[in-house]
Order: C-alpha cells, then structure tokens, then sequence
C-alpha cells in the first residue's frame, strides 16, 4: 500500500509519520511518499530575484530540509519511501501527488481547530479530505502538540 504522509515541519505532521510507522510495523507492506509543498514565490519575490532559478532552488532546499526529521524517522523505523518536493497551492498540489504516484490512502497531520475556525479559514487537511480520490486519514495532534489551543 503505498501512503502519501505530507510534512510541513509541525509535530503533527511528524505524527502522522510515526502513524505511518506503526502501519509498516503492524504488518502492512507500505511504502510511503513523503511531500512538502511550498507556496510560489510571491510577485516581489520574482521582481527582486533577478534569476527565477534562485527562487526555485532556495523553495526546493527549504522543502527538502523540512522532509528531513521525517526521512530520519523512516530510515530509523527501516520503512521504504520516496520523497516529493512540490510548489504550488498546498491541497492541490497534494491531489496531484496521490494520483502522480499513484497512492491508495493519504494520511496527514491536523491541528485540531474549532469547526467554526477550521469553516472560516479551511486547512489543507479539510480541502484534501473533500478532494482526494483515495481515503485520507486525519492525524489529530495530541493534546500536549495541540499549539492552537
């Protein structure tokens, strides 16, 4: 089974790691497809770089540092992955990655808003949820990682 976990560098992203973890380590053949999807640079970003390329490889250096506490848990547990640094909008582009790679389930990290907050300002996890073609697991923080609270 092959489990797309996004990593954005919260605890609970690396949460959903370790949940990712325990799958492989309670029998399931997984692979897992670790993804940190940066946001595009902004205009005066790309006004002030005066080299388009600069930006893109600071976005893919920054990416690929935040997968690294992720890829130490995966190399520690002995769990075989892949990893995916993307640009664009967060939940589409996290769409596109299940399909590209072709995974069958999405599980993903969480904050825990309120409904009313979470209805107001959407999260990621919410939009992937509702657009993803495959089952999404939602990892909730626990109580100690909760940091909106």
């Amino acid at each position: 089974m092959k489990i797309l976990v996004p990593v954005d560098g919260s605890a609970v992203s690396l949460e959903a790691v370790r949940f990712a973890i325990r799958m492989a380590q309670d029998g399931l053949n997984t692979q897992v497809v670790l993804a940190n999807v940066q946001e595009p640079a902004t205009l005066y970003e790309l006004v002030v770089a005066h080299d388009p390329q600069v930006i893109g490889d600071i976005s893919a250096a920054a990416g690929t540092h935040t997968l690294a506490p992720a890829q130490a848990l995966l190399d520690q547990a002995q769990v075989d992955y892949q990893c995916e640094v993307a640009t664009g909008d967060p939940a589409h582009t996290l769409v596109d990655i299940v399909e590209s790679y072709q995974c069958d389930v999405v599980v993903m990290g969480a904050s825990g808003m309120s409904a009313l907050r979470s209805a107001l300002l959407g999260s990621v996890s919410n939009e992937v949820l509702h657009a993803a073609g495959v089952p999404v697991m939602i990892v909730k923080a626990a109580p100690e990682l909760d940091e909106t609270e």
